[in-house]
């Protein structure tokens, strides 16, 4: 039985026609590419990630606070910071029994030790019920800085 489909050899094209039969290889220098992608975008990821989730500079906690007659509340916070050498501002605020913020003060932290101890008191609009720290910073307005 000769010529049947079994006996069928591969056809034979001519050299140098059609080009390399071999497959090719995978190019490298698209992987290295890739990788060094990838690793550019985890490391902004990360510093930026570190930029707005890090320890802050100046931080504070409420220690205490107790109601004053006159619709009034006292707070002691203590104020950490990164740099003592420089003076900050907390804000402090109290709060009625809804939750909303009914008073509010701007607290100057002078430059010195890196641990603070203050104590203020709070004019309330109406009965403040509690006292917390809203925020602090080394932005200092000029209406509280001395000339």
């Amino acid at each position: 039985m000769a010529g049947g489909p079994a006996e069928t050899a591969a056809p034979v094209l001519p050299e140098g026609r059609y080009g390399s039969t071999r497959p090719k290889a995978p190019r490298r220098w698209r992987r290295w590419l890739f990788l060094a992608i990838a690793l550019l975008v985890s490391g902004v990821i990360a510093w930026v990630a570190y930029v707005n989730l890090g320890s802050a500079p100046i931080d504070a906690e409420r220690v205490a606070f107790r109601g004053e007659p006159g619709n009034a509340m006292e707070i002691t916070i203590n104020v950490t910071r990164d740099d003592n050498n420089r003076a900050g501002v907390c804000i402090v605020r109290v709060r009625d029994k809804t939750g909303a913020e009914s008073g509010r003060k701007e607290l100057l932290i002078p430059a010195g030790a890196k641990y603070s101890r203050m104590t203020t008191t709070i004019k309330s609009i109406g009965e403040p019920v509690t006292a917390d720290v809203y925020g602090c910073s080394y932005d200092i307005p000029d209406y509280l800085s001395t000339p």
